[in-house]
């Protein structure tokens, strides 16, 4: 959004449900309205921001559970290694940086409008913060829903489209990203039946003519990434 109160609000709006406790990053300047509406709207446990204003802290007296952290510009943090524990060992990557779409292709007979190659940057971005299998639906800068951890991916797909229904989200002309490739169609097929016009993912599917035979039918425009998110 073009201001930190607009992107909390509507990020705070894509799950109100779950917006309780645990932490909220700010890529900006943390400033005395959008903290008085944190501090107003739920319980927060963690606040990082690169900076913090006097009116913020202000807000934030009156809730003596929150923990702000200041961490200072964030285009000025170094590249960092990520560590994941497993049984019998670890894996040590690269941070996963969300790398630009340099290597994007659009693999569809639709081309996605200029709005909706917006949405898609966005989703991508949202999508590999979020537990694979993933999935993401978003319109206008905002989530509108989020599959996340299942065992199939089409699970995830309708859990998306559920948690929109709950929220009274209009799916119709959203868009979708996938943290993986899909393995069939079906994934397609589903969200298309909710409205979705555009989807962007990994490919590399043995399926994949399928998956793009799919969105031609139903007239969506589709990105391949080449490569997908880490694991998380």
């Amino acid at each position: 959004a073009d201001n930190l109160l607009d992107a909390y609000a509507k990020a705070y709006a894509a799950d109100p449900t779950s917006a309780y406790g645990g932490v909220i990053a700010l890529n900006r300047e943390l400033d005395g309205s959008t903290a008085k509406r944190i501090v107003d709207n739920q319980f927060v446990e963690v606040i990082v921001a690169p900076s913090v204003t006097e009116d913020a802290l202000k807000s934030l007296d009156a809730k003596q559970s929150v923990r702000v952290l200041a961490c200072g510009p964030v285009e000025a943090l170094p590249a960092s290694l990520s560590l994941k524990t497993l049984e019998g060992g670890f894996l040590l990557q690269d941070t996963d940086r969300g790398d630009g779409d340099a290597e994007h292709q659009i693999v569809s007979k639709r081309q996605p409008s200029e709005q909706e190659l917006e949405d898609l940057r966005f989703a991508w971005q949202v999508v590999r913060f979020v537990k694979s299998n993933a999935i993401v639906f978003a319109a206008n800068g905002q989530t509108l829903g989020i599959g996340a951890g299942q065992m199939s991916r089409i699970m995830s797909t309708r859990i998306a489209a559920m948690q929109a229904a709950e929220f009274e989200f209009e799916l119709g002309g959203a868009v979708m990203a996938s943290d993986a490739f899909f393995p069939f169609r079906d994934n397609v097929d589903a969200a298309a039946e909710h409205g979705i016009r555009a989807i962007i993912q990994p490919g590399g599917a043995r399926r994949d003519d399928e998956v793009i035979a799919a969105a031609d039918e139903h007239g969506m425009a589709m990105i391949f990434t080449g490569r997908r998110h880490f694991l998380h």
